[in-house]
């Protein structure tokens, strides 16, 4: 039986992201050049990158692609970066003790970079340990995988916009893409210059704090990298206490860029161009603000009477009830949009307070951000069609659609919709029995909460979890068997689980 997909066309596809990478590969090269580190490194990896990606493009057919051919070139594109994101970990750390030699560990951190999900297993995080080239690596790995690989490539490459329309949507965080310009390309290039633009901003901002003697150690290094991992909700750091080594004036300059990159990029475009009342009318975006309010107004209560007793104050003017409301806008503001950063070792609060930040994380970004998990809208959908359902029950013969801001939301939606979440929590339970069997299969017992945190943590990009995989650990421990899923977690989370799983069906490549 012949295959129903043009595969050489995916791969070809997949080389020229591939061979992308390693222009992005020059900024590291530059950094390792600055400071005499890890330059051979850097340069072997360019040149591998390119030709590699060169070798690919030779599967070229010169065809457009189909449905199929679009849902194996995002799912190939995005696995591929991460094989090639590995190198330079490899290469860097062989010969040494570092655990990044070991390719499932560079696997894990180069894939945990582009997914944006900011779970690590360096055992030293520090620029003693590494090369300021390899961190700054590190963080560029966020930044290229937040706004979408592919969204650049269609705003990059004008021959991808013929499909470009249908490669964004299979890519996009959330259930619907909204196209923005009359050409697809315009509209993936309007997306990242607002990306860019918040980027730009929130590294000066950090830079200045830095020169205004708020933040001594916000250099220009630590402003770029920084901006470079909040933007994507990536989470990276390159210092080892993540934001809590900065002083408070930087964390809540961070607060609201995390909260930013949590919206619908879209909504942004409508407010440049005037149309305030659009972003005002949204209504994920007002659930989306109420629900970070509330949850951060319940989590401040909670550590102002004792949810955090090793709470640090945080400075001489900022009273235990300002770092209380400063650590709970922090720590919902990060888990909440899949950022993961971390100003405290949540994991030491009180069951309390880790059930609230575990309930932060089911919730998820806005669809079109870069934030991950089951995103706003489809909450809102599910509780409307609950609604329906109940009130049809009563009412049998009423007719009743489902609406959203005034639009009718059809059914094929929120069956999609269902699907999706009937999915996430299949796997997200499948896996959360896995990690735990895998660690006691080594001797390396996880409580119940660590083995739900660390599958929520990678399948919903978000990070950190609880114990020893919280804000302050690692998944170093954890056997190569755990990890591999967790790769495959995390790039089932990022591309919304049902454009990978399609893939290993035999409906998608024989019928």
């Amino acid at each position: 039986m012949s295959l129903h997909v043009d595969w050489r066309n995916s791969v070809a596809l997949t080389g020229t992201v591939v061979k992308f990478l390693a222009v992005a590969l020059l900024v590291p090269l530059l950094l390792a050049i600055v400071y005499g580190e890890d330059v051979a490194t850097f340069l072997a990896t360019i040149v591998l990158t390119f030709a590699v990606g060169t070798g690919l493009e030779r599967f070229d057919t010169a065809e457009d692609l189909g449905p199929r051919e679009a849902f194996l070139f995002v799912g190939l594109a995005w696995f591929s970066v991460s094989l090639v994101g590995a190198v330079p970990y490899v290469l860097a750390g062989h010969g040494t003790e570092s655990t990044l030699a070991h390719p499932v560990n560079a696997l894990f951190e180069s894939t945990s970079g582009f997914t944006t999900t900011g779970a690590t297993v360096m055992g030293d995080i520090s620029l003693e340990q590494h090369s300021h080239a390899l961190l700054m690596w590190r963080q560029l790995t966020q930044w290229l995988g937040g706004m979408g690989i592919i969204v650049l490539m269609v705003a990059i490459f004008p021959e991808l916009a013929v499909n470009g329309a249908q490669l964004m949507d299979t890519e996009a965080p959330g259930p619907t893409f909204e196209k923005l310009t009359p050409r697809i390309s315009e509209t993936a290039q309007v997306l990242w210059k607002v990306y860019f633009g918040f980027t730009v901003l929130l590294a000066v901002l950090l830079y200045g704090l830095h020169l205004s003697g708020l933040a001594p150690n916000m250099g220009p290094y630590n402003a770029v990298a920084h901006a470079f991992s909040t933007l994507p909700t990536g989470g990276f750091s390159p210092e080892a206490d993540s934001i809590a080594a900065f002083s408070p004036v930087v964390q809540w300059t961070i607060i609201p860029f995390m909260i930013v990159a949590g919206t619908n990029f879209a909504l942004f475009w409508f407010l440049l161009a005037g149309r305030h009342e659009r972003v005002v009318k949204d209504p994920e975006f007002r659930a989306y603000i109420g629900a970070i309010a509330v949850l951060t107004g319940t989590l401040a209560v909670l550590l102002f009477t004792g949810a955090a007793p090793a709470l640090p104050l945080g400075g001489a003017t900022n009273g235990v009830t300002g770092n209380a409301l400063r650590q709970a806008a922090f720590q919902i503001g990060s888990l909440m949009n899949s950022t993961g950063f971390a100003t405290s070792d949540f994991a030491q609060w009180s069951t309390e307070g880790k059930v609230l930040l575990l309930f932060a994380m089911f919730i998820g970004g806005s669809a079109g951000s870069t934030g991950s998990g089951i995103k706003v809208v489809r909450w809102l959908v599910i509780v409307k069609a609950a609604r329906r359902s109940v009130f049809t029950t009563v009412h049998p013969e009423a007719v009743k659609p489902v609406r959203l801001g005034g639009t009718v939301i059809d059914e094929d939606t929120i069956r999609d919709i269902l699907v999706f979440s009937l999915v996430y929590f299949v796997l997200f339970a499948f896996a959360t029995v896995f990690i735990a069997l895998d660690a006691n299969r080594v001797g390396l017992p996880l409580t119940p909460l660590e083995a739900i945190s660390g599958s929520l943590a990678t399948l919903g990009n978000i990070g950190p979890g609880f114990g020893r995989l919280g804000p302050f650990g690692s998944y170093l421990a954890l056997p190569s068997t755990t990890k591999l899923l967790m790769v495959f977690l995390m790039w089932a989370g990022r591309l919304e689980i049902i454009p990978v799983l399609l893939l290993f069906t035999r409906t998608f490549w024989r019928e």
